[in-house]
């Protein structure tokens, strides 16, 4: 054999490598990974981090429309720890993604582990893992909680919100509906611990006949927790206002089979149609400056 068909042979053989070492690599890259570059370049080719943190909301929460559905997403067996999913979302992971995100892109945070440094930040008590308990399972202690870190401010009662009297034990007193409260039968007492805390608080809700007269004061990229007359629970539903054509409507993600989406009305048509729905809390994310 030549030289020149040598050489030939072994850059062949080196191309060769390199596909399968990028195909390897392409096959073995985590595809949250994938999806956060692809909104950290979506966000990018819009500006974000130069707009209002309302609007980053919005185009990061319209960015997942479409997105499929799928109950517990961030549920599993064993010691409690971090799960990304950007693939598919509930009602909770679609808007704390999209909460995580825009404060990423806010921040200048570039990188999927700063990704999920954040997301642990938002998700967990104080951002330490620290069992299942820690994690913010209720929406009002979700909102107190981040309120305490800067992420966010529960605004409810400022804009017209009423004492919401409550007891919340649902989690307890449920505790085989739990299969990690099952599996970890000691951390009941302690959700029972964290239930107590939040009922020594002051609750507050906009009832859903009272809706429509303060709607203004809710902005596009405000997060929306909807409050319920069932015994225990704080709320049952969360999403993101969004308004479309000068109405109040609601960005969610509404039930297994389904995918993220806009409601066709007004949000207070989409709670007046729901018996058990009693009203809303609204929680604004706070504005961040670039790092």
């Amino acid at each position: 054999m030549k030289l020149n068909d040598k050489i030939f042979l072994w850059f062949i053989v080196a191309a060769l490598l390199v596909f399968s070492f990028g195909q390897s690599v392409a096959q073995s890259a985590d595809p949250n990974e994938i999806i956060f570059k692809q909104k950290m370049k979506f966000a990018v080719s819009l500006k974000l981090q130069e707009k209002p943190m309302g609007e980053v909301m919005t185009q990061i929460g319209k960015s997942f429309l479409g997105t499929k559905y799928t109950a517990h997403t961030i549920e599993a067996s064993g010691e409690e720890h971090l799960i990304v999913d950007l693939q598919t979302v509930d009602c909770v992971t679609f808007y704390e993604n999209t909460l995580v995100l825009a404060r990423c892109i806010k921040q200048g945070l570039t990188t999927f582990g700063d990704f999920k440094k954040e997301l642990q930040f938002v998700r967990y008590r104080s951002g330490v893992i620290d069992g299942y308990p820690s994690r913010l399972h209720y929406t009002s202690d979700y909102f107190y909680d981040n309120e305490k870190k800067g992420v966010l401010k529960d605004i409810t009662h400022e804009i017209g919100g009423v004492p919401y009297r409550k007891t919340i034990d649902f989690m307890s007193t449920h505790a085989d509906v739990y299969p990690k409260l099952k599996e970890f039968p000691d951390d009941v007492k302690k959700m029972r611990a964290f239930e107590d805390s939040i009922n020594y608080r002051k609750l507050y809700h906009i009832p859903k006949a009272n809706i429509k007269a303060i709607a203004s004061k809710i902005h596009d990229g405000d997060i929306i927790a909807i409050t319920t007359t069932n015994n225990g629970l704080d709320c049952k539903h969360t999403g993101i206002a969004v308004w479309v054509d000068g109405t109040l409507r609601l960005m969610h993600a509404p039930l297994p089979g389904s995918q993220v989406q806009i409601t066709s009305y007004p949000l207070w048509e989409y709670l007046s149609r729901v018996k058990d729905d009693a009203g809303i809390m609204v929680a604004r994310p706070m504005e961040i400056a670039p790092h």
